[in-house]
């Protein structure tokens, strides 16, 4: 619009009723979020931004598509934008997104998500599963000093799938077999004394100390105090690479004992656990193959860690504790 024409138009907005004042603000409103978001996609990928085919990061404007700006590289002749290479590639209504990531700190199931930002209840699903894919990868580096590790069981699920490998169960159900058994999925989960936390679904049955190699031993400082219940897993693995290891009889009874090292527990991972039982419960019950964007999902909001939009949306686009 012309700056004369625009300038008309506004000097008359001061004559407009209440109805009139609602309509324009709602007619404003995805606009506003679309121009907010398309100015923090810009501000996320500017330092770093390359080439997703070859990783040049020699490039110049080429254009603009679907309300972003368009890069070419300079090595191989490629054009991207700023989405492309990430799980937010191709995804529509980018004026809807920092509204559903609200949804998302909120904790919101599928179908109020849905209505609340004005999309198909089968849209707010796979927004789900799209920004939470980097968010499951969002580690620290490091886990030191006392180290609490523990596992949880929950019910195997093939929730959403066409083809199930044992008879169908009805509302959820029990486990066909008594105890721990290959109908449970195990969750590994670590946390040390400063609230840095781990987690990592095993398989099912049974923690093994191969298991805990690949999902552990990378994260766990050579000088931490490993402390665990008396599962057998943990002390093979602790005597096989050198960590000094704790174990707390927890079936027997003991729940704390002092150290020189300091208060010997896992009262910490286990609140953790109940913590993440009791905000899964909403769901009314997840696919195991989608536990690890759940266990994710929970990691950042647990605690308060991640407290705004833009911080989720700067997860959704690359992991920040590298």
């Amino acid at each position: 619009m012309k700056a004369p024409k625009f300038a008309k138009l506004f000097a008359q907005l001061p004559q407009l009723n209440q109805p009139q004042r609602q309509q324009v603000l709602a007619a404003l409103h995805p606009a506003a979020g679309l121009d907010r978001v398309i100015a923090l996609i810009g501000e996320i990928r500017s330092e770093g931004r390359r080439c997703p085919d070859c990783a040049c990061e020699r490039c110049h404007r080429h254009g603009q598509a679907n309300n972003l700006q368009r890069y070419r590289c300079c090595a191989c002749g490629r054009t991207f934008n700023d989405l492309t290479g990430t799980p937010l590639a191709r995804l529509r209504h980018k004026g809807k997104w920092l509204e559903y990531l609200e949804t998302v700190l909120d904790s919101r199931t599928v179908r109020p998500a849905a209505k609340r930002i004005g999309v198909h209840r089968n849209t707010a699903f796979r927004w789900r599963h799209r920004f939470l894919d980097r968010v499951k990868d969002d580690r620290p580096t490091r886990l030191s000093g006392i180290v609490e590790a523990d596992e949880m069981f929950l019910l195997e699920s093939q929730k959403g799938s066409r083809k199930l490998d044992r008879p169908p169960r009805k509302r959820g159900g029990r486990a066909a077999l008594p105890g721990i058994s290959h109908h449970l999925d195990c969750i590994l989960v670590a946390r040390d004394r400063s609230g840095q936390t781990i987690d990592a679904v095993t398989g099912r049955g049974a923690l093994k100390v191969a298991q805990l190699v690949k999902h552990l031993l990378p994260k766990l400082d050579r000088q931490a105090l490993l402390v665990t219940d008396a599962n057998a897993a943990y002390p093979a693995f602790a005597r096989a690479h050198g960590i000094a290891h704790q174990a707390v009889n927890v079936s027997a009874g003991e729940r704390v004992r002092t150290g020189v090292e300091g208060a010997i527990h896992i009262q910490n991972v286990n609140a953790y656990h109940r913590r993440f039982k009791e905000w899964l419960v909403r769901f009314h019950g997840v696919a195991s193959r989608r536990l690890p964007n759940y266990l994710g999902w929970h990691r950042a909001l647990d605690g308060g860690r991640v407290a705004s939009v833009e911080q989720l949306l700067r997860i959704a686009f690359g992991v920040i504790n590298r």
